[in-house]
């Protein structure tokens, strides 16, 4: 069985989002500050990956929300390691309101060791997997490709940002879940552009709030890369949709990162899944797949 570690933080205000509930990118945070934690307890805490030049980056997340957190609650995160191949870890993660049985939110993060003076992926050690999974190796669990998007339609939308210095940590590069803040900026910005901006549809009284990001991390931006992301919608449902992201370095077109998320129609009081408008529909079309 594998070490499993478990770390609480309580949600303070700053956290929350215009709707009052811890804002969605915040749970990327409390996942990568519990894996640093789990690691440590396991006996490699940041220093020791530093005096090995060696360091941990993120590949692949998939998180699913599954019910709000507000101020005041305490978080419970928990974690465990379930695979080792060559060079990649993947590492769960499990998120309750503290008292409550059901989960608040549950995901999985691929990570690659990686050697910090060649910057390429490295070998994972034999004694570093034992420390995780102490009673034998578990069986590599087969990735499956990131799913590819459909192609872009012709109402395709662009947004420019240049990274900024809040926006890099200590690694010195954009933080994993700061990609998410700029799709989510972008979601806010295709909306208005196609004559839906935020405060319109809180008139009309719904919203939409997201049910679940898969992202891929391809490469690195660094502070002052002028980034591009694209963004279209598929699969339109009755209540739901999908919008796809691709994070693009303008000076040389290299593929940063690619998004998928799932948001669901609310209504604005309520909160509560509602069919999405026809009129909204019909404005987004253009940027459907």
């Amino acid at each position: 069985m594998p070490l499993t570690h478990t770390s609480t933080f309580r949600v303070r205000h700053y956290e929350l989002d215009p709707y009052g509930h811890v804002n969605n990118v915040m749970y990327l945070r409390y996942m990568q500050e519990a894996a640093f934690a789990a690691s440590a307890a396991a006996g490699y805490p940041l220093e020791r990956y530093q005096a090995m030049q060696r360091l941990w980056l993120i590949h692949e997340t998939e998180i699913e929300y599954l019910r709000p957190l507000t101020f005041g609650d305490t978080v419970e995160v928990t974690t465990w390691v379930a695979d080792f191949s060559k060079v990649r870890s993947r590492r769960m993660y499990v998120m309750r309101r503290l008292g409550d049985e059901a989960p608040a939110a549950k995901g999985y993060s691929d990570w690659v060791f990686m050697d910090t003076a060649t910057e390429r992926p490295a070998a994972i050690p034999a004694e570093l997997s034992a420390a995780f999974w102490p009673e034998g190796q578990p069986p590599v669990i087969k990735r499956q490709p990131f799913p590819a998007p459909p192609p872009a339609p012709a109402g395709l939308f662009r947004l420019r940002r240049a990274v900024e210095w809040r926006d890099v940590d200590a690694a010195q590069h954009v933080n994993n879940a700061n990609y998410l803040a700029y799709t989510g900026e972008c979601s806010f910005a295709v909306g208005a552009a196609f004559g839906w901006p935020h405060t319109r549809a809180w008139q009309a009284g719904f919203a939409f709030l997201t049910r679940g990001h898969h992202v891929e991390y391809r490469a690195s931006a660094v502070y002052g890369d002028e980034l591009e992301i694209t963004t279209w919608l598929s699969k339109v449902g009755a209540a739901s949709a999908t919008r796809h992201f691709e994070i693009i370095r303008v000076s040389d077109g290299k593929l940063m990162a690619r998004v998928n998320t799932e948001y669901v129609c609310v209504h604005r009081a309520t909160l509560k899944p509602i069919r999405i408008p026809p009129e909204f529909r019909a404005d987004l079309a253009p940027n459907v797949s």
